[in-house]
């Protein structure tokens, strides 16, 4: 990865107009000025570095809005690295990849959904552990076919979400490959309250959940045409999963009160809350039917809205544990509905065990997201 924004020494998306930026679409109308066709131009035809040039003019505009974000930065794009001023406190950083017809299927997601997700389950994992995010990188792979105009929608997604969570995207790389992959780097800091970690649950502290859990899932499986949702569900679920908003307030708001424990919600409920358990040396167990679930998701999927919000993933909620009497105090302060669904028990091997509403344990097999499980 290459901290600033440049082209690669060898051009890698050829450009067949030259460099710099002075096509950004063909037009031929029509004789009998009726109408008009439009060309899109692909970015092999504008050429890496009119592509750098364009998405720089773009984030150079986004930073004129937004000068106390971007007042430490010293340089951003067209240098070897980016700079800036580090801000005192512990410094965060974080990377994620979103990889074509693993992560997203561009006949589901439009180019401006994938650019705000790309950025916010990075803002999400800074917020998980307390933190505030500054500067991002953002390198893309793209098959040298796809058109100026997508990736312009790409920023435009990533650069809402950036003004959303205060977030200046300093820099990044572009490379050629035959699917799309966009992985984002993310540097935040911490400077007050505690440091949320996946170590920090302790025996005798509650369970609890931020929002609701499964909509990502229940999204999926509408895209998907499972189940059978109202338009209103459907849209509903769709946007839960195309645009998750990442609980960056909530997750500094549990730092101030002293919380030691959380994660966010990415690979599923009970996959995530394993981590905590394996971190912390205890185990879990969860009342299944205190889980927060949306009516939208059981309109949809009925008995199924449970295991999507066990096992789905993406919903970019905080999983927190916490002493009873601070759990009332974080009840009391955050503005978002918080559920207590479980207790941390002493570790036998850590486990995470699910109950019923009459306290016997449901078998349940692995679940959750493993990039590398067999079948993936």
């Amino acid at each position: 990865m290459r901290p600033a924004l440049k082209a690669a020494r060898v051009p890698l998306l050829a450009p067949e107009f030259g460099g710099g930026f002075r096509v950004a679409r063909q037009e031929s109308l029509w004789a009998s000025g009726l109408g008009a066709i439009i060309q899109l131009v692909k970015i092999s035809q504008l050429g890496e570095f009119g592509l750098i040039d364009r998405v720089a003019k773009k984030i150079a505009t986004a930073a004129g809005r937004q000068p106390e974000v971007w007042g430490p930065v010293k340089i951003g794009i067209g240098d070897d690295a980016a700079v800036w001023e580090a801000s005192p406190g512990l410094q965060l950083a974080t990377t994620d990849t979103l990889v074509q017809d693993v992560h997203f299927s561009l006949d589901t997601a439009g180019w401006d959904d994938l650019g705000w997700k790309a950025l916010a389950v990075n803002v999400s994992d800074v917020g998980a552990m307390g933190g505030v995010p500054r500067y991002a990188l953002v390198t893309l792979a793209l098959p040298p076919a796809t058109s100026v105009e997508d990736i312009e929608r790409l920023y435009d997604g990533m650069l809402e979400a950036a003004r959303a969570y205060n977030v200046a995207i300093v820099g990044g790389d572009m490379v050629t490959a035959p699917i799309v992959v966009i992985t984002v780097g993310l540097w935040g800091v911490h400077s007050e309250g505690s440091l949320l970690t996946r170590s920090g649950a302790r025996p005798g502290d509650e369970i609890a959940v931020t929002g609701r859990i499964g909509d990502s899932a229940g999204g999926l499986a509408a895209f998907k045409g499972e189940g059978q949702p109202s338009p209103e569900a459907s849209a509903y679920m769709k946007k839960a999963h195309l645009r998750p908003k990442p609980r960056l307030a909530e997750g500094q708001a549990l730092a101030r009160l002293g919380v030691k424990a959380a994660i966010d919600i990415s690979d599923g409920l009970v996959a995530d809350l394993g981590h905590i358990c394996e971190a912390s040396n205890v185990s879990a167990v969860v009342r299944v039917d205190a889980l927060p679930v949306s009516m939208q998701l059981q309109e949809a999927l009925g008995d199924r809205a449970t295991e999507k919000a066990l096992f789905g993933g993406e919903d970019y909620e905080l999983l927190f544990t916490a002493p009873q009497a601070l759990m009332q105090a974080v009840k009391a302060s955050l503005e978002c509905p918080v559920t207590v669904i479980g207790e941390v028990v002493p570790a036998g091997p850590a486990k995470v065990d699910l109950l019923d509403r009459n306290g016997r344990i449901l078998p349940w097999g692995k679940g959750g997201w493993d990039h590398f499980a067999p079948g993936r």
